[in-house]
């Protein structure tokens, strides 16, 4: 089961990422671009076929892909245009960076012949290349939202519908079931007892187990009241948590980690109890409901981005120290195939419920693929779209100066910048497929 999960959520990437491709090259077509390949993968190309003026294969790495569109970089001025339309690139100087920018711009406009000079991609409208390049991280937020209806309004999300005492633990500072009065915990004090269903801590009605605990943790050496469900009757109990230094959690239950990885400690009120959920069921939500799934989703996912940096300190240091792996932090492919392969692989839950496991998780992963792509640096989508719209602010300013002629946004000269993010990008996938073979995300997180 282990394998069968690897492989479903593999080929749910390579879809997603054909998908995300067909976004930008549909309306390319549409828009009259001449689209001279349509790939998935980087690398060796594995196979491809030729159906008109377009190449479509699969190459060897499937860690993205790509269209290739003509006139992807405008002409300067000092460029020579020749009789026939095609453009002669001069030389701008001999640095580095300009060399680097001049040989862009001559392998792209040796794929310009005469009879493509009006399919360029840079001589179209702004509000034409901002749909061609937003059309695929759409594509992403569409599968997104799709696969997330599914699970919600489909197939049913797990929501817990009641929090209990599982366990009251006799003594606080012991694991005895014999202590002096002193040393008993304050749940034992107060009589709260294994089962008690919670109904309400400190006046706030509770339906997990993480609120529970929350609202205790926020009542050190202060009296709570504690309403429990105990043999069909309403108990209303009073504790006072004492102080205890232990890990921070979230909202979520999940323990907070610093940006060295490790889990930040804090004075909390305990009442020495073990609590958790009393009863989960898959909720199946109106279908009215799931846009504000989606945007919760998205909200989620964004918040990560956001932090990347800080989380990526984190990875290091649990790659190659102590530190702990986020559970909210990014993974790379290695360990999305890791995860989706544990999911398959657990018995203790039904098909249908590793399914819907693996859909949020492919669901999880299209949106993180939206939010990637709109970072407006180049070779991003984002990068492509900011260039489209500062070039859209640029125009009226050049003709308000008396300009004529064409008025382009350079795209070209962001290359270094591109260049640059993409070894990023490539550090960044090799230390998290390092760091999720080392030290996974793993589900008991």
């Amino acid at each position: 089961m282990f394998l069968l999960g690897v492989l479903f959520m593999m080929l749910g990437v390579g879809a997603s990422i054909a998908l995300h491709e067909i976004g930008h090259l549909t309306p390319a077509k549409k828009f009259g671009v001449k689209v001279t390949q349509y790939m998935v993968g980087f690398g060796p190309t594995l196979w491809s076929k030729r159906k008109g003026e377009t190449e479509y294969g699969v190459k060897a790495i499937p860690l993205g892909g790509y269209i290739r569109m003509i006139g992807m970089f405008p002409p300067r001025p000092e460029d020579e245009v020749l009789p026939d339309g095609t453009v002669r690139v001069r030389a701008s100087s001999t640095g580095r960076f300009s060399q680097m920018v001049d040989e862009a711009r001559n392998a792209a406009y040796e794929e310009v012949s005469p009879a493509d000079r009006h399919r360029v991609f840079y001589d179209l409208p702004t509000y034409k290349k901002v749909i061609i390049m937003f059309g695929g991280p759409f594509m992403n937020l569409v599968i997104a939202g799709v696969l997330l209806t599914i699970v919600a309004c489909g197939i049913g999300l797990p929501a817990v519908k009641a929090a209990k005492i599982y366990t009251v633990q006799p003594c606080l500072t012991t694991t005895a079931t014999t202590c002096a009065e002193a040393d008993r915990s304050p749940a034992a004090k107060a009589g709260l007892k294994d089962g008690d269903q919670l109904v309400s801590v400190g006046g706030k009605q509770v339906t997990t187990g993480t609120e529970a605990i929350n609202t205790i943790r926020a009542h050190g050496n202060q009296p709570v009241e504690v309403v429990v469900l105990r043999g069909g009757q309403q108990v209303s109990i009073t504790v006072t948590p004492v102080l205890k230094t232990m890990d921070k959690i979230d909202a979520e239950g999940s323990p907070v980690l610093n940006w060295k990885g490790q889990r930040e400690r804090a004075e909390v009120g305990v009442i020495g109890a073990s609590i958790g959920a009393a009863k989960v069921v898959d909720e199946r939500r109106p279908l009215t409901d799931a846009p504000a799934i989606t945007w919760d989703t998205f909200v989620k996912t964004g918040s990560v981005f956001v932090k990347i940096p800080q989380k990526m300190v984190g990875v290091v240091s649990a790659a190659f120290g102590s530190g702990e792996r986020d559970v909210n932090g990014p993974i790379s492919v290695v360990g999305v195939g890791r995860i989706a392969g544990e999911v398959a692989d657990i018995q203790q839950i039904t098909l249908m419920d590793k399914f819907a496991m693996l859909l949020m998780m492919l669901a999880a992963l299209n949106m993180a693929l939206f939010v990637f792509n709109l970072v407006p640096l180049l070779p991003l989508d984002g990068g492509h779209i900011a260039t489209a719209l500062w070039e859209a602010v640029k125009r009226p300013i050049q003709r308000a100066r008396g300009v004529t002629g064409r008025i382009y946004a350079d795209a070209a000269k962001g290359m270094p910048i591109a260049y640059g993010v993409s070894l990023v990008l490539i550090v960044m996938f090799v230390l998290l497929a390092y760091a999720d073979i080392v030290n996974p995300v793993k589900l008991g997180n």
